[in-house]
Order: structure tokens, then C-alpha cells, then sequence
């Protein structure tokens, strides 16, 4: 078995590369102006940062089985609704929750229904304040839905039916249709 060189070998972080071990060995400070530049212009950048993600409320329910896993019946759909909600939790922190409702069912009767709520807890900073709806109604739920997805599929497959694996939902599209039809949400508005 090969032995380990600890002292020849560079230690890593988060990807950043090896950390030196030496002040000899750190890198060279940066150029004033260069310094005096970026600290200018990071108050203005705009952030998004996911705090948290988590399941607000779930339901799966299959008042069918175990008929319904045995012979789903003739003539199956699926009726799939998406809302979105958006509101502040404090100084440059917004909850936006995605509801997801999955309705399954035959000419035989309900398959499976399943409900689902997921939150995410988003710091927004210098988020001009017109692009802060596009922002909670677009950017949030797009960066949510792999993990609801995930969970509906993992449910609706514990449940013993195959995983239900929703299509990627354009969220934007969604945005602009709702606007043009004037079911503007409310702007959220930060706590003091």
C-alpha cells in the first residue's frame, strides 16, 4: 500500500484550490485600484441566495387500492395544477412556496391524488424593485422544482403506481400569461 506524503501534497478547500500553508506562499495582495473597484461595485450586484428549502405540506392519497394497483382501469389522465406563492420573512429574505396538485384518474375512478406545498427561504439583495416579482414568480420557483419534482415521484412510486415525472415547467411563460390576463400577483413588499 502506497504511503501518503502530507507534506508534499497541497491541502483543498471548497475548490478554491490548495491553501497555503506559508505566508511565503500566499498569493500577492491586490492592486489598490483593483481593490477599491470590486468593493464599489459589490453593494450593486445583485444577489440571490438560497437560505432553505423545505416540504410545507404533503398528501398523497389512493382511495382505489388495491384495485387501482392491480388494473388502473381504462381511459387514465392526468390532471396536473401549479400555483405559486410569494411573500417577505424579514430584511431581504422572501418565502416562495410551490403548490403542485397531481390528479389521477380512470373511467374506474380515482387512481391517486397528490398535493403538495414546498417552500424556499431566498436572501434577495439589491433587487431593483420592478424585477423583484419576476424575480420570486420565475427565477425561485425554477431554482425549487427539481426538489419538488423529486419528491412527488418519490411519493407517487412509494405509493406503488410509477413514478409520476413531471415535465419541466416554464415558469416565465406562466408569469406573462397570468400578467396578460390580469392575475398580476402582489408585490411583495419588504418587513420593517
Amino acid at each position: 500500500m502506497a504511503k501518503k506524503e502530507t507534506d508534499k501534497q497541497a491541502k483543498k478547500t471548497n475548490g478554491d484550490g490548495p491553501v497555503p500553508e506559508r505566508p511565503e506562499e500566499a498569493p500577492a495582495a491586490a492592486a489598490p485600484s483593483q481593490a477599491a473597484g470590486t468593493a464599489a461595485r459589490a453593494p450593486t450586484e445583485a444577489q440571490l441566495a438560497v437560505l432553505a428549502q423545505y416540504v410545507k405540506d404533503l398528501s398523497f392519497e389512493s382511495p382505489g387500492a388495491p384495485q387501482t394497483l392491480q388494473a388502473a382501469g381504462q381511459n387514465p389522465q392526468l390532471k396536473v395544477g401549479v400555483n405559486v406563492n410569494a411573500g417577505p420573512r424579514g430584511e431581504d429574505v422572501y418565502e416562495v412556496a410551490l403548490h403542485i396538485e397531481a390528479h389521477a384518474k380512470s373511467d374506474a375512478g380515482v387512481i391517486y391524488n397528490v398535493e403538495i406545498a414546498y417552500g424556499g427561504l431566498f436572501r434577495l439583495r439589491n433587487i431593483p424593485q420592478h424585477l423583484l416579482q419576476p424575480v420570486l414568480f420565475v427565477d425561485c420557483p425554477t431554482i425549487l422544482f427539481p426538489f419538488v419534482r423529486r419528491v412527488i415521484a418519490d411519493v407517487v412510486r412509494d405509493g406503488g403506481f410509477p413514478p409520476l415525472m413531471l415535465d419541466p415547467i416554464d415558469f416565465g411563460r406562466l408569469y406573462t400569461q397570468n400578467l396578460a390576463r390580469g392575475q398580476q400577483p402582489e408585490q411583495p413588499q419588504a418587513k420593517n
